[in-house]
């Protein structure tokens, strides 16, 4: 499929499709009766869409589909509720997939903002702590705490602070927490295997979590039953059996690390490690050198819905590029994953990916 009209900057989704269909793509987004999509907040089965152009230019699409009202400046979606960020309040609606009743009555939660308090939120986080789209839709964060950014993850938190420290709370029965054990925790703490490095960015993902340091490397930790973590994967090898040969070598277990390894039966009868839970932060060797400005996640893992962007339903475990946008000169901008449907933002390069 061809990219967006004049190889402009825009936005490409793949993966499960909302209103039924063949998965697969990628293939271009765009906000019903609004203009270019400026940020996607992706839920199960739909998602929240801020067009360009100023307020009154959020969507939800798919299975619930709605203009929110003109005052609104961003929206957090769940399966239960939408989390609205408005110019006078935050507030918390339930929702019901399928259903039109939306905003009727009075909203789950709601909060008042100071004027103009509004314009500088970065969603989640907000003055005094951080909101979420279910209860209780609002946490305090201790103030001695600077806040750079705030990632949410199906049981657990990640906070980027100002001088690059990430801090980690919540679940952590998956070792999403990245200290080393399946300990959960009420308070934030620092990831001390990351100490001493500048963290630039971070993503939560459902259960597991990732990082890049300033210099570009990319660390990841958490759940890996399906080769979330670019890790070798039990449930990625099997369904990798018929993978063409002159594919790329998995990145090798990093024993030191502190890897639940288990063993899966290789080609052969030999022994092949794979791994199940990585509770400390693991860097992850990309091919072709290449650094990470930016990332969400998964990176690999499953791929039932076409969600890996590689035009099949293949669940891997080696990190692989999208073909699709290097085949087109786009240079991918930003990422952003939803439970089964991948977002990607992505502009004409102007010389080569």
């Amino acid at each position: 499929m061809a990219p967006g009209p004049g190889g402009e900057s825009g936005w490409f989704c793949f993966g499960f499709r909302w209103a039924g269909g063949a998965e697969g793509g990628p293939e271009p987004l765009s906000a019903e009766g609004g203009g270019p999509v400026r940020r996607v907040r992706p839920s199960w089965s739909f998602a929240a869409l801020v067009a360009a152009g100023g307020p009154g230019r959020v969507r939800l699409q798919g299975a619930v589909c709605a203009a929110l009202p003109p005052d609104c400046l961003d929206a957090l979606p769940s399966e239960t509720h939408v989390l609205l960020l408005r110019e006078a309040a935050l507030e918390a609606w339930p929702v019901a997939p399928g259903s039109d009743a939306l905003l009727d009555g009075r909203p789950a939660w709601r909060r008042e903002l100071r004027a103009a308090e509004a314009a500088a939120i970065e969603l989640p986080l907000v003055p005094g702590g951080y909101v979420a789209p279910r209860p209780p839709f609002f946490t305090a964060l201790p103030a001695a705490l600077p806040a750079r950014r705030l990632l949410l993850g199906l049981e657990h938190a990640l906070l980027l602070a100002a001088d690059g420290t990430l801090f980690s709370w919540g679940g952590g029965r998956h070792g999403q927490l990245g200290h080393g054990d399946l300990e959960s925790r009420r308070e934030p703490r620092a990831v001390e295997a990351l100490q001493g490095l500048a963290v630039a960015a971070a993503a939560a993902g459902g259960w597991h979590s990732a990082a890049v340091s300033d210099a570009g490397d990319l660390y990841l930790w958490g759940w890996n039953e399906a080769g979330q973590l670019g890790l070798p994967s039990k449930k990625a090898s099997e369904a990798a059996a018929a993978e063409e040969a002159g594919s790329a070598p998995g990145n090798r277990p990093l024993y030191g690390a502190g890897l639940d390894v288990g063993a899966a039966d290789g080609p052969g009868g030999d022994e092949a490690p794979f791994v199940s839970v990585q509770p400390f932060p693991a860097l992850l060797d990309l091919p072709e050198e290449a650094e990470v400005p930016a990332m969400s996640t998964p990176g690999a893992g499953v791929g039932k819905y076409g969600q890996l962007g590689h035009q099949d339903v293949a669940t891997s475990d080696r990190p692989r590029r999208v073909s699709y946008f290097v085949e087109r000169n786009l240079r991918v901008q930003d990422v952003v994953c939803g439970p089964w449907t991948t977002f990607v933002q992505a502009a004409a390069a102007e010389s080569g990916p």
